[in-house]
């Protein structure tokens, strides 16, 4: 196998899914990365930790959600329903290629993604968290103002950003989704790291999800945001050095 492949699978829907598999020292210890809302496999989080990772003896996979890069749908249609049953694929296709040992990243979106993946206990190792999202409602009213609530619901979509249309039914779906449900069933080590100062979603979700895991640990950065303008390689580090602690 070459060190570095493009790779496709499934969902249980059979929506394609296409991700980078790099594996360049054959390991069978290996982390799979779930990327954050309109972001994608090719962002510099997940390139820079596949590098890191990989220098570390993990192979790495990172991949784009259902609507996202070059993976099947339509941004519109992304829901978290959606994201979780892309992040069980990827989890089912790497242990089809024999991967022994399993760790899951997620950041922001792919951060709750990862959480109520992992509380469904499915054979990973560990669980490191940047800037995750703990509860989405909160977060979306944060992003779009209460007011714009209403409107949503009637118009049936969202100009998110000014760039992306966002259908209601992703508001719907997020309602099914709360951390007093998901977290305290995580049962694998978990690490949170998270900026003080970042305005998209708000260290304080961190600070509370993380003491509803037993044993969690909260690394907070400061003077960083939700893209680590600054303390960014302090992230890849703390992320990097508890993958190798869990693991080995």
């Amino acid at each position: 196998m070459e060190s570095k492949l493009k790779v496709e699978f499934k969902d249980s829907h059979k929506r394609k899914l296409v991700g980078i598999l790099s594996n360049p020292i054959e390991s069978n210890k290996i982390i799979v990365m779930c990327h954050g809302f309109s972001s994608g496999k090719d962002s510099r989080t997940y390139k820079r930790l596949e590098k890191e990772l990989n220098s570390k003896g993990f192979a790495t996979l990172r991949f784009d959600f259902f609507g996202h890069g070059e993976s099947e749908g339509n941004f519109s249609d992304i829901t978290l329903t959606k994201a979780i049953d892309g992040a069980f694929a990827a989890l089912d296709f790497v242990k089809g290629k024999g991967f022994e040992t399993i760790g899951l990243f997620g950041s922001s979106f792919g951060g709750i993604t990862s959480q109520v993946v992992a509380s469904k206990n499915p054979g990973i190792k560990c669980l490191a968290l940047k800037s995750p999202v703990s509860d989405y409602l909160g977060v979306i009213i944060l992003d779009i103002g209460e007011h714009r609530l209403d409107d949503w619901k009637k118009n049936g979509f969202i100009d998110y950003h000014n760039q992306y249309k966002l259908k209601y039914s992703f508001y719907e779906d997020a309602k099914k989704y709360n951390s007093d449900d998901f977290a305290e069933k995580i049962n694998v080590p978990t690490l949170f790291v998270h900026g003080d100062i970042d305005k998209i979603v708000p260290l304080k979700q961190s600070i509370e999800t993380s003491k509803k895991i037993e044993g969690a640990k909260l690394e907070i950065i400061k003077g960083a945001d939700h893209i680590y303008n600054k303390g960014f390689e302090k992230m890849i580090k703390l992320v990097s050095d508890f993958f190798v602690k869990q693991i080995g």
